[in-house]
């Protein structure tokens, strides 16, 4: 079987994708840990890729992408529909079986919540190339705004003295930076405008910062302390993160006939480990912030694995060329 030409080649594909990603993550984790990367660094830095050069990159994407062509209507409605039936079956998941009301919440969105903007654009963009990134930007429009809506809900619903503040919730989905990018470049798409060449190159350089340097502060933040208190708790959580949801909302995407480069695509972006963002609205929001971070941690660590597996597995069998 390891001769197999298939085998090999596949396995090389693989590597090729999945394996930059998570070396730049590893050695932001190597420069955390021996201080070169500091706390303050990393604040700093992510800051700039969230409000900077991420909503560029995105802007970028989607203003050069004929939006007809990545676009597809039922393609963003089955993405939205398994995502609200992976919430609600695990609000009913935390409710059945978990007493402490702290860990409900971190519970659930740690087993939805993906880390889209920077681990699934990356590995879209290793495997597709331009137009895996166009579309991965396109899911990225739509899950952000699910994600943002369905945390501050599961963070919420067992906060019994506290009701959901949709008023400023509202208001922090409108003023997302991804959000305004998005929303900015839709005309651009549509009417197929361009920027200056001199303000289009610029965005570019800014744009070209945003991957590697995400990367290494998802690595540099990563709290592997956390590890040593893994529950029981988080090992669940992550478990549907990178495994029982995934593999289902994928399979029954393949059975809709979707294959090829959107079926790939929609396995990154489901396959992703959860955001870090997770812990610190946990935290804001009084839940179990270290449960948090403990499911944030694992995850990254996980998908290694099970995102190459996966990777795999779909390029093996010709489900995912494109």
């Amino acid at each position: 079987m390891f001769l197999d030409p298939q085998f090999v080649e596949t396995l090389l594909f693989t590597t090729q994708v999945t394996a930059p990603v998570f070396l730049l993550v590893f050695i932001g984790i190597a420069l955390g840990r021996i201080g070169f990367l500091t706390d303050e660094f990393n604040r700093v830095a992510s800051r700039l890729v969230f409000t900077v050069s991420l909503p560029t990159l995105v802007f970028l994407n989607l203003s050069r992408t004929h939006l007809a062509e990545v676009f597809v209507l039922d393609l963003m409605v089955y993405a939205a529909v398994v995502t609200l039936l992976a919430f609600f079956w695990l609000v009913w998941r935390a409710q059945r079986t978990l007493v402490d009301y702290a860990d409900r919440g971190p519970f659930v969105q740690g087993a939805f919540r993906g880390n889209l903007g920077i681990l699934g654009l990356a590995l879209a963009f290793n495997q597709y190339g331009e137009s895996g990134l166009a579309l991965a930007s396109v899911f990225l429009a739509l899950l952000i705004v699910m994600y943002n809506f369905l945390s501050v809900v599961a963070l919420s619903l067992w906060r019994s003295e506290q009701g959901i503040a949709w008023g400023r919730m509202g208001l922090d989905i409108l003023r997302n930076p991804l959000i305004i990018a998005v929303s900015l470049a839709l005309p651009f798409s549509l009417l197929e405008w361009s920027l200056p060449s001199v303000l289009e190159e610029t965005a570019d350089y800014l744009a070209a910062l945003t991957l590697p340097l995400a990367l290494l502060c998802v690595g540099a933040a990563l709290n592997l302390r956390a590890l040593q208190t893994t529950s029981r708790t988080a090992l669940s959580s992550t478990a549907y993160k990178l495994v029982l949801l995934p593999v289902p909302m994928v399979l029954g995407a393949w059975l809709m006939g979707y294959e090829g480069q959107t079926l790939g695509v929609l396995f990154l972006i489901f396959g992703c480990p959860t955001a870090a963002a997770s812990y610190v609205m946990a935290r804001s929001m009084g839940s179990n912030a270290a449960l948090a971070a403990n499911i944030v941690a694992l995850t990254t660590l996980f998908s290694t694995v099970t995102l190459s597996l996966g990777v795999f597995v779909l390029h093996y069998y010709g489900l995912s060329s494109g």
